[in-house]
């Protein structure tokens, strides 16, 4: 690593203003700036100071996915295996779908770096560290045999569209991986949506044997087939078709526990979601009119993507409100939509991303008014 610094410090004044690479300099920053810490210190104003900057923060958080994409990569596998009636070795598993979902996460980090340091360049800014972890949760909402031109052109979406015209990292409304799944939920139904989009060829019926279904728990939910629900414990486990890394609840768990040692994530919002979706599956127990209105109200919390939403998505802090008591009510008022989408509207029974996104454009709302409750109760107590 010495070696490498002396050659990086080395090349350096190329990159700098008069060198000949100057126009560079943002994408020589950025591999700087990711290889080694930077050096640059404050001189002088108040600034608090510890070992967080936004490289580490965002390393924890693609680190707390880890669990996801490993459980994710062996769920297609085992899930081919059993539609094509094959048996297989949890390595050959694991392989599998490992050759299915690691072309996806390369393209969707080839497609969103390549626009991130296409726009540091052309405004002359440093090349932020924000899409390493949003390059991991595109792949980790889709289905597994999305087409691979399709996972470019929505990570394109939702890198310009969600997060550049906004001025970049930090100033985007909505979360940039939820902004590319209702692109292709809403631009191409067919291949987000349905039994055989779920389960690594189906789509293209090789092999895939006459009784098998690649239906998940909440389309037979919301098609009122209770009884074909899974187990519990294959739910929590994850042994489910769904999207790549939404499956597993365990696994889900395991990130969000480092994420809130390490106090990246937001326990006030992960609570908050949890409590407002069970309040809401809760409601539908109390005046249930159909079987959907009848699964228990902690069982919602395992089925599609409502865990991993609330790890994952909700706690994005540039997208999630921002002062402690508005993180309560965002929080619990996505959890209480989620429920409420996924159970009354037949068409979008994953309501999850819904909820988010609705929520993520009502943040600031919600702060504005806390503060302001905050400051009439300020001044109250200034009157006395």
């Amino acid at each position: 690593m010495k070696s490498l610094r002396r050659y990086l410090d080395k090349i350096k004044p190329h990159f700098e203003k008069g060198g000949k690479f100057e126009k560079l300099h943002s994408t020589f920053d950025a591999f700087e700036t990711f290889m080694f810490v930077p050096d640059k210190v404050t001189s002088k104003g108040a600034h608090i100071r510890d070992s967080i900057d936004m490289k580490r923060t965002m390393a924890i958080v693609v680190f707390a996915l880890l669990p996801t994409v490993i459980f994710g990569m062996w769920n297609v596998g085992f899930h081919h295996f059993k539609a094509t009636g094959q048996e297989g070795t949890m390595f050959e598993l694991f392989w599998l779908g490992f050759l299915r979902v690691f072309p996806i996460i390369i393209v969707s980090y080839l497609v969103g770096l390549g626009i991130e340091f296409a726009f540091a360049q052309y405004r002359g800014h440093e090349v932020n560290e924000g899409f390493l972890v949003s390059g991991m949760l595109i792949p980790l909402v889709l289905p597994v045999d999305v087409p691979l031109w399709m996972v470019a052109l929505a990570t394109a979406f939702a890198v310009v569209i969600g997060k550049e015209v906004f001025g970049g990292t930090g100033m985007n409304i909505l979360n940039p991986a939820l902004t590319a799944r209702a692109f292709l939920f809403f631009a191409y139904p067919s291949y987000m949506s349905g039994n055989e989009v779920w389960t690594h060829g189906m789509m293209s019926g090789e092999g895939i044997i006459d009784s098998y279904t690649g239906a998940t728990p909440l389309a037979d939910a919301a098609a009122g087939n209770i009884s074909n629900l899974p187990s519990v414990s294959d739910m929590f486990l994850g042994i489910i078709p769904g999207s790549i890394g939404e499956t597993s609840t365990l696994a889900i768990l395991i990130g969000a526990a480092i994420l809130l040692f390490t106090g990246i994530g937001s326990a006030r919002i992960m609570i908050s979601t949890v409590v407002g979706g069970l309040v809401m599956g809760l409601i539908f127990n109390l005046f249930a009119v159909n079987p959907f209105m009848e699964i228990p109200a902690w069982e919602h919390l395992l089925l599609g993507g409502f865990a991993f939403g609330a790890v994952f998505m909700a706690t994005d802090p540039v997208s999630a409100a921002q002062t402690a008591k508005g993180k309560i009510i965002y929080g619990f008022l996505i959890g209480f939509f989620a429920i409420l989408i996924r159970v009354i509207n037949p068409a979008y029974p994953e309501g999850m991303m819904l909820a988010i996104l609705l929520m993520n454009v009502f943040a600031p709302l919600i702060d504005h008014y806390v503060i302001e409750g905050n400051i009439k109760k300020r001044l109250k107590r200034a009157k006395v």
